[in-house]
Formats: structure tokens, C-alpha cells, sequence
């Protein structure tokens, strides 16, 4: 029976982030053009064996990136990033990607965090102009670094509400820092009106769940795949709709789960969450958005409707506004009612 291409079912992408969105070509690109040596697991021997289930196996994860983030040394090299992380969603189906970014990573060489938002918001107006798909932005905090540091982004990200910048997020190691410490930085932003995205419910287990919930008042959780160990927990997240920022191919590769069909999609699907399937970083990983949908029909046996379903989700998890969720479900139904294109195996373009 011939299956709809994945490629074309409308979605939003609203876990990405900023430096793992990264092509490999740019990486390597931008590596040579500014002197940066890589690692062979980021030239040769691409994308690279992680796991992040030990401290050290998260260090390693963590340097990695640090180091893609070190190619980024102009101003045209964040639009390229921007752009291509655009072009990349739009080939993928995605009409709307919320790309989050942690401005103090960048600030030494962009002037500082101010200057270096701006510059993110208007690559993303560009990107967005180009490509023709809405292109948001999520300021992160890290959650190694101090509380207070946290308050500041918060603060920051509370300059651009209406200009670019819907959502307030925490991220790094779950298993450091005391996340209910980060409280006071997420009341700013959500006073504000931001939606609060926190990473929770990954590398820790369902408790985290709950402290995004009880103390920083989320939303929307950045992965939160665990709560599928506490029924209660999990009755909560459904009841209330906070969405599942669910991302299979970092699971797997962080050493969450050890093998595919591990991943508790479907079981978190069948509850009755609210799930936004996510790429994370496909620079370290290796795979871009429509894969994780594919995975979800390869891996997990979810039929058209369900995966219909899941691109409804990842709309209604979206901060989009009313007439664009509106128009993005009715494109949904289009393609599960008339979509008749065969299948091409999605696997990662050769950049």
C-alpha cells in the first residue's frame, strides 16, 4: 500500500537548538575557513558515538558542541546557520520552527547578549522572508551556571516579546544544578507572557517532570519522555495538555534509552499526551526532523492518522497564533485526506 510522504504532512519544529542545528558541511565549512581543528567525530568519523548516561559521557557531549559553536565567528556565519536550519525545516515539512539559543554562549564574540539577539532575530526575519516558514526564537538558560545569570536572560528575553522571541527555556545536564532554583528567572518571563519551555524528564526521571511543572510553571517540556515511568505524573501532563517536546533519535543517541524502539512513543501517544516530535541537535545526532516522523512509522507502527496526529500536536504545542494553527491543521487534514505520494525513505541529506 503506497504511504504518504512524510516530507510533505505539515508540522512545526519546536525543539531544535541553535549551534546543533548546524549542517555538517557548514561545520566543516566554517572549521576550515576559521582555523578551528575538529575532532575526527566531527569530520571524519560523522556523526559521533555519544552516550550521556555517565557524567563523563555528558562532558564529552558537551564538547563537542562547545566546539561547533566555536565556528561561529561572524555575522554571516549566524545567518548561514539560520537560514540553513530554515531550509532545512521547510524541506522537511515543518511551517514553523521555534529554534532556541542561549545568547551568553556567543556573547564574547558577538559584543555581548544583546547584540547577539538581535542578531539572531534578524537572521530568523531573513530566514523566514527566504524560505517562507515562520522562524521564532526560544532564549535558553543553562542550567550549570548560576541562578542569577538566568534572571538576566529572562530579563533579556522579556525586551523582544512580540519581536521575535516566544518562549523561555532551561537546558543542559538535568543531573546539575537545582532546577527549582531557577524559579525566579521563569516568573519573569512568563509575566511577561513567554511560554516556559524547560528541558525536563530526560536524562533524570519523571521528578523533574514535576519541578518544571510546580516551580517554573512550564508549558510545554523539553523532552519529557520519563513521565512515562509515574502513571500520576503522566495523568497530570495529559489532563493539562503540557506538551512533550519528544526527540527519538537523542534518546537513543545519549544513551536514554539503548535501542529505538525503546523510546516510550507510543505509550505516551496512546495516554493521550500532547507530543511535538523534535530533531535536538542533528548536527550531533544525524538526523533532521522528518526522520523522527519516520521512526514513529518504521520503529513504533504508527499509521497516517497517528502521524497526523502527531503533526496536530506539534501545532497545538506551538506558540503560533490562532489563524496560523488554524491553517496549518486544515493543511494537516489535506494531506491525510489527499496525500497519495510513495514514500522515499527519509533518510539524512548528503550536505
Amino acid at each position: 500500500m503506497a504511504q504518504r510522504d512524510l516530507r510533505l504532512l505539515p508540522k512545526t519544529h519546536l525543539h531544535l537548538h541553535f549551534s546543533g542545528s548546524m549542517r555538517h558541511l557548514t561545520l566543516v565549512e566554517l572549521a576550515d575557513k576559521h582555523g578551528v581543528r575538529l575532532p575526527d567525530a566531527l569530520r571524519t568519523d560523522w556523526p559521533p558515538d555519544l552516550s550521556a548516561a555517565d557524567e563523563r559521557g555528558w562532558f564529552r557531549f558537551q564538547r563537542l558542541y562547545d566546539i561547533a559553536r566555536s565556528v561561529l565567528r561572524t555575522e554571516d556565519d549566524v545567518r548561514r546557520l539560520v537560514r540553513e536550519a530554515a531550509e532545512d525545516d521547510k524541506a522537511d515539512g515543518s511551517r514553523w520552527l521555534e529554534i532556541q539559543v542561549d545568547p551568553s554562549g556567543y556573547a564574547n564574540r558577538f559584543h555581548g547578549i544583546t547584540e547577539f539577539t538581535d542578531l539572531v532575530l534578524d537572521a530568523a526575519r531573513d530566514a523566514a522572508a527566504s524560505t517562507g516558514i515562520d522562524v521564532q526564537v526560544v532564549i535558553a538558560a543553562n542550567r550549570t551556571r548560576h541562578p542569577l545569570d538566568a534572571r538576566t536572560l529572562a530579563r533579556l528575553a522579556t525586551q523582544y516579546v512580540g519581536r521575535g522571541v516566544v518562549g523561555f527555556g532551561l537546558s543542559n545536564d538535568e543531573r546539575r544544578g537545582t532546577t527549582s532554583e531557577f524559579a525566579p528567572a521563569f516568573r519573569i518571563a512568563r509575566n511577561a507572557g513567554l511560554l516556559a519551555v524547560p528541558h525536563g524528564g530526560e536524562l533524570c526521571g519523571p521528578a523533574t517532570v514535576r519541578t518544571c511543572l510546580d516551580e517554573l510553571g512550564a508549558g510545554r517540556i523539553g523532552h519529557g519522555v520519563r513521565s512515562v515511568e509515574d502513571p500520576e505524573l503522566l495523568k497530570r501532563v495529559v489532563d493539562a495538555q503540557v506538551a512533550l517536546e519528544v526527540c527519538p533519535a537523542s534518546n537513543v543517541s545519549l544513551g536514554v534509552y539503548q535501542r529505538p524502539e525503546d523510546v516510550p512513543l507510543r505509550q505516551l501517544y496512546e495516554a493521550g499526551a500532547r507530543i511535538a516530535l523534535g530533531a535536538d541537535d542533528p548536527l550531533l545526532f544525524g538526523s533532521r526532523l522528518a526522520e523522527q516522523y519516520e521512526a514513529a512509522r518504521a520503529v513504533h507502527g504508527f499509521t497516517d492518522e497517528e502521524l497526523a496526529g502527531l503533526a496536530r500536536g506539534s501545532v497545538l504545542a506551538s506558540t503560533a497564533p490562532e489563524d496560523v494553527r488554524k491553517r496549518l491543521l486544515a493543511e494537516i487534514d489535506e494531506w491525510l485526506g489527499v496525500g497519495q505520494q510513495v514514500l522515499t525513505p527519509a533518510t539524512a541529506p548528503a550536505y
